[in-house]
């Protein structure tokens, strides 16, 4: 079976991991240190805050800034639930807007139609490691006085006009297993903000910047040096998964661009895409993942429900219609583009989507 997504762990990740269980240092410690200087640098930011999950990373990123109840964050409604979730979680309210066809990333157009004086932040997403349009989504936020939060969740180390995401605003990064680079489990917030990372440090420690003595309402939201030294194995290889990972795009892309009833994902120019995710879309999706299914390839659908659409978020009164984002829910599909991919299972994906078309 090829998987659609695989952890990339050998035995430098084993050996670190022993050496910090032989260290008895097992909680948040040097090794957390280290990984926050390492990721701020590779970044090119000043700050970085590990936390336990990505969520985390936008749960604190939203907290340090102040958003609370009252407060509106304009998001996108295409993308894994704790996008949204993470704002209600402080209180404030998620405002949707559509996204782009192409990128499958917020439309900045549409998201300036929803500002009103309770927008507070507006938080792009940059999905499957396609960078949202950052210019205009920057100059959005300067004119109107608005924060600006990334999810960067899907997106290690994928560039907008040479400039990392996670670096124009303050940036939420996920390390799940199944992400570019893996903690196992973790998250990180980027800022060049030195009074947002003091909040965020705060609030993942209980709201404590010296022990015991808690001067705000905080959570543990601390990374332990277990993922910590995982982390840091991970970011030396980096470039290197994203490099495969562009590669296999480029192959698959090559070989599926022409196929009948497939739209290929697109780059659009001044971006670099790093393939979290190669989501193709088709008309006859289930079909054709029912088909790859049968010849032992894995597919993954994200997002089969778009936020707004999810049950609970209807019990909270979301009512508004997102076109673009429902239509691609219902065409979206992931193949297999990991870094462990062989050439031979390339050949073996796109020859049985082809094969899928031609019976059609």
């Amino acid at each position: 079976m090829i998987l659609v997504a695989k952890p990339q762990l050998d035995e430098a990740e084993i050996e670190a991991v022993s050496d910090v269980l032989r260290s008895g240092m097992i909680a948040q410690g040097q090794r957390v240190t280290d990984f926050e200087q390492a990721f701020a640098e590779y970044n090119g930011v000043e700050h970085a805050v590990a936390v336990n999950s990505g969520t985390a990373a936008l749960h604190a990123a939203l907290l340090a800034h102040g958003i609370g109840k009252g407060d509106e964050v304009i998001t996108s409604p295409f993308s894994f639930v704790a996008t949204a979730n993470s704002v209600l979680f402080t209180g404030a309210t998620p405002v949707f807007a559509d996204i782009d066809a192409g990128t499958f990333n917020i439309d900045p157009d549409l998201m300036a139609e929803k500002i009103n004086p309770r927008t507070k932040a507006i938080m792009p997403v940059h999905l499957y490691g396609h960078p949202a349009e950052m210019d205009a989504i920057r100059d959005i936020a300067e004119d109107r006085h608005l924060l600006l939060i990334e999810d960067a969740c899907q997106s290690h180390g994928a560039t907008y006009g040479g400039k990392k995401v996670g670096s124009f605003g303050t940036g939420a990064f996920s390390f799940y297993p199944t992400k570019n680079m893996t903690t196992s489990e973790g998250g990180m917030l980027t800022t060049n903000s030195k009074n947002i990372a003091e909040k965020a440090r705060m609030i993942r420690a209980h709201g404590s910047a010296q022990r015991y003595l808690h001067e705000m309402l905080g959570y543990n939201l601390r990374m332990t040096d277990i993922c910590a030294a995982i982390g840091l194995v991970q970011l030396q290889k980096l470039d290197r998964y994203t490099a495969k990972r562009q590669q296999n795009a480029k192959r698959l892309t090559s070989e599926l661009q022409d196929v009948q009833n497939i739209v290929c994902p697109t780059v659009k120019k001044g971006c670099s895409h790093v393939f979290h995710q190669y989501t193709i879309r088709t008309a006859k999706r289930d079909d054709l993942a029912a088909y790859l299914n049968s010849k032992g390839i894995g597919t993954g659908i994200h997002y089969p429900i778009p936020i707004h659409r999810q049950p609970y978020y209807q019990e909270l009164g979301y009512t508004d219609s997102m076109p673009i984002s429902e239509k691609a829910s219902r065409e979206v599909l992931s193949l297999p583009v990991h870094p462990q991919l062989t050439d031979a299972d390339i050949d073996l994906i796109t020859g049985t989507v082809r094969e899928w078309s031609g019976n059609r």
